[in-house]
C-alpha cells in the first residue's frame, strides 16, 4: 500500500495532473503512513508524540461522549413522541420501522439508532465541508 502511494505521489505533487487535490491525498496518506518529513531543529517540547498521535488520542476520548449523544438524543426524541404524539413521518422514522427498531424511551437500542440517525447526518456534513476546506 505504502509503494502504491508513493507511485502515486508525483500525480498530486506541484505540477502534477491532480495538483489541486493534494491535500486529500496528503491527508489519506498521513492518516496510515507517517509524513516523509522531519524537523531539521530540535523541538521546543521534546516528547515522542506527533500532532498525528495527538489527535488520535482526541478522537478516541470522543467516543464516550458520541455514544451519550446518540442515547441521549434518541431519548429525548422518543420521549417527545410518546409525551407529544406526534406524528412518525420522515426518513428517520421509515428507517426504523424498516428495520423494526420502535420507538420506545425505554429501550436503549432504540435510543441509540434513533440518535444515531439524527447524529449521521450532522456528521457527514462536517466531514464534507473539512474536505471541501482542505481542496480549496
Amino acid at each position: 500500500m505504502k509503494r502504491y502511494l508513493d507511485q502515486l505521489r508525483p500525480l498530486f505533487a506541484k505540477g502534477g495532473r491532480y495538483e489541486k487535490y493534494y491535500p486529500i491525498f496528503e491527508m489519506v496518506d498521513a492518516f496510515l503512513y507517517s509524513t516523509p518529513e522531519t524537523t531539521h531543529h530540535a523541538p521546543h517540547v521534546r516528547d515522542g508524540i506527533d500532532l498525528k498521535r495527538l489527535m488520535m488520542y482526541v478522537v478516541v476520548a470522543l467516543i464516550p461522549c458520541i455514544l451519550w449523544s446518540w442515547y441521549n438524543t434518541g431519548y429525548q426524541a422518543n420521549l417527545a413522541l410518546a409525551k407529544m404524539g406526534m406524528a412518525k413521518t420522515g426518513w428517520r422514522y421509515d428507517l426504523l420501522a424498516a428495520i423494526h427498531i420502535g420507538f420506545d424511551a425505554g429501550s436503549i437500542l432504540a435510543n441509540m439508532v434513533h440518535g444515531f440517525l439524527y447524529f449521521l447526518p450532522i456528521y457527514l456534513v462536517t466531514l464534507l465541508v473539512g474536505g471541501i476546506w482542505e481542496v480549496v
